[in-house]
Order: C-alpha cells, then structure tokens, then sequence
C-alpha cells in the first residue's frame, strides 16, 4: 500500500517536543519531513542528554523518518536555500521565539503573498493578541498557567503529568489541522480561496484538554481536588495495594458496574445495597469509606487473583507498571510493537504509531544526524553541486555532523 501522504513535502522550523511531534506524524503516514536546523547545534533537544547511545531520549523519539538540512537562516544564502523549499513544499511547521518568523520575512501574511497554497502551521505558546502573547512558552509553563498541575497530584501537592501533554498534544492537534487542510485543499482545487493559515497554541490546547473540570466548575461553583491516581468525577476508581505488594487500579463508570465490584468481588452487599451508595454522585461524596472497603478486600488477595475475579465479573482493571516494565510489557510483546530504527549512532528501538492501518506498515525510518540531508535535499529541488559548494563557502550551510 502507499504511504497515504506519499507526495506530501513538510519543511519544518522546530524545536523540542510540540512541532517535531506535528511532524513526526506526518512522516509515519509517508510525508517527506525536511527538518531545518541551525547548523550551530540544530534542535536544542538534541543535547537535553546521551542516554540513547549517545543522543538524546527526546530527539529519538520525536524526530525519526526526518531528513535534517543545516541552514543558517540570518543568512541571505541561508534565507534563499529555505525559500527554494517552500516554493515546492505542501506544508512549512514552525515552533520558534515569540516575532521570530516575522523577524524572518516569514510572517503568516508574508507566505500567503509568496506561497498562496502553502500550508503554514505555526505553533506557539499562548496565540496571537492577547497579554501573554509575548511570553517564552514551555510545557511545564503551560500545564500549571492552564490549571492542569491544580487537578494533579493531591490537595495541597499539585503535580505535571509526567510526559509533556500540553507539546504532545499541541503537536497533535497541528498535525489534525495539516491533513484538514490538505483534505480541502483536494477538494477545492481550481475553486481559490482555500485556507492555508494555521495558529494553534499550547494555552488553547490545554485549555480544551481542561474541558470537564472547566465545565464543572464553571457551572458547579466547585474546583474539584486532585485525588492522585483517583478521579473526581467517578467512584470507585483508583489505586488499591496487594496481599503480594502490587498495586491494582480499579474502575468502575456506571451503577450496574458498581453493584457487581460490590456484590461478585468484595462480596458486600451491605454496600451495594446502601442508599448512600446508589447512584455515582452520592458515591463521589461518601469515596473514603467504599475505598476503605476495597482496599481491605485487596489487601488479602495477590495481583493476579484480583485482576481474575475484576474480568470474571467485567470489571475495568490494571496493573500499575513502571517504564521499566512496560518496556517488556507482554501486550506490547505479543502484537510486536516495538521496531529497530537506524540513528547516526547506530541502531535504536522505538514504539510504533497508534494508527494500525490495514496493509500499511509506516516506515519507521531513521533519526537525522544535523544536516545529513543538506546537500540531497537541496539537490533534489534543483541546486547544482557547485551552487551548494558556494553556500557551504558562505557559511549559508552547514556541514553532516
């Protein structure tokens, strides 16, 4: 099957997490992803730490399947090489400083006039016209600012989700609008006016994510405490210790499923039966007391006893894993999830794209070393190797590091 984005050219201008992410997607459906990168150190993500055979965590996982071009853009050759890109590309991603684009003749408006089909996405921290629009914006910065460390952790003790949800998800949501656009632009070919402007914010990306304790609040009058691996909104669901000293989270969403976690696994019936207990509302209120009473029941059984008789009676389970273990994780194991991807230093492992698409494998290829691409991207859109000589001379382009 082709790569359903075979044919599709991304230039990206990214660092860090939330733009190599948007890019990073489109490169597993088959996009050329060309990853523009100073050649005085590229993506700072590239030195956060060594601990993948000398490269670092973050840029292995956000940047495979990309080729990487060195060009120093406050330079006019630099400058030049970029725009011979965007004359062919379908897509430019850009993540920079707050002004850095416009500071490059790059501005949405100044693309349009150059690039009217270009499909420019540009992700920052908090949008456009507002009073923290001038603001450095990073994932940590976002999640507290959105309220998302205040429904984390416990009362008193507010927490950031450990992977970076506001990037990934800002990322993500960039990636959704490039295809959204790609799909119009298909289908309002030779008509004009298609859209090609795209601003997409990590503070609006979280805030969105925020919706139901917004919405709670908003209307309830409540803010809703942090409950650790518990949740506000539902009872019984959470985290309960083991006779052999795992930790087992149960959940249960509706009524019917918390008379069967009642009746058929802690076998009390006085619960179920309780009129304090009766709907998930009053369950919500009275949560110590049911949580008392299943973790007693769990605490006399091993891990596995409990997740047999919780599937017996079709009630959500888990077990809590550490990186560690889901590294080996028999599931991901049995429906072969983990792939050997090249990187300048040599072979890596790395998980699979949510999406299984039916006779399709992504392609999985490798991480870019900075400007190892260079001189055959700029070839392959029409250089001549006496021309990519002059800019190297220039200092315009770097060389494969």
């Amino acid at each position: 099957m082709e790569a359903p984005l075979a044919g599709v050219t991304v230039v990206t201008l990214e660092q860090a997490v939330s733009a190599p992410m948007c890019t990073r997607v489109l490169a597993d459906f088959g996009a050329r992803v060309i990853k523009v990168e100073n050649p005085k150190g590229g993506d700072f993500a590239r030195d956060y730490d060594d601990v993948v055979n000398g490269m670092a965590a973050h840029f292995v996982w956000a940047n495979r399947g990309k080729e990487s071009i060195a060009l120093d853009l406050k330079t006019g050759g630099g400058l030049r090489a970029l725009h011979t890109l965007l004359a062919r590309a379908d897509a430019l991603v850009s993540n920079l400083a707050p002004g850095a684009m416009a500071r490059l003749g790059l501005s949405s408006e100044d693309l349009a006039e150059k690039y009217p089909d270009l499909i420019a996405v540009e992700i920052d921290g908090y949008g456009p016209d507002g009073p923290l629009s001038h603001k450095r914006a990073y994932d940590l910065l976002i999640q507290a600012e959105s309220g998302a460390c205040s429904v984390t952790g416990f009362p008193g003790q507010p927490a950031k989700p450990g992977p970076p949800v506001a990037d990934i998800s800002t990322g993500l949501y960039s990636a959704l609008s490039i295809l959204a656009l790609l799909c119009g632009r298909e289908r309002n070919r030779g008509r004009g006016g298609g859209l090609s402007k795209v601003s997409v914010s990590l503070f609006d990306t979280m805030a969105d994510i925020m919706g139901y304790p917004l919405t709670y609040t908003r209307y309830s009058g409540v803010e809703q405490q942090p409950l650790g691996m518990s949740s506000p909104a539902v009872a019984p669901y959470g985290s309960y210790r083991t006779a052999d000293d795992r930790i087992v989270v149960l959940g249960t969403t509706n009524d019917r499923e918390w008379q069967r976690l009642a009746r058929e696994i802690i076998q009390r019936d006085d619960l179920a039966d309780d009129e304090r207990f009766s709907t998930n509302a009053a369950r919500c209120e009275h949560r110590a007391e049911l949580d008392e009473a299943i973790a007693t029941w769990c605490a006399q059984h091993p891990l596995d006893h409990v997740q047999k008789i919780a599937d017996e009676a079709g009630i959500g389970n888990s077990r809590y894993n550490t990186p560690r273990e889901v590294i080996d994780h028999p599931h991901l194991a049995a429906r072969n999830r983990w792939r050997t991807v090249g990187s300048p230093n040599g072979p890596v492992e790395a998980i699979l794209p949510p999406p299984v698409i039916e006779g399709y494998e992504p392609p999985m290829a490798p991480v870019p070393g900075l400007g190892e691409h260079t001189d055959t991207v700029l070839a392959d859109f029409g250089l001549r190797p006496d021309e990519i000589d002059l800019l190297r001379e220039q200092g315009a382009i770097g060389s494969v590091q």
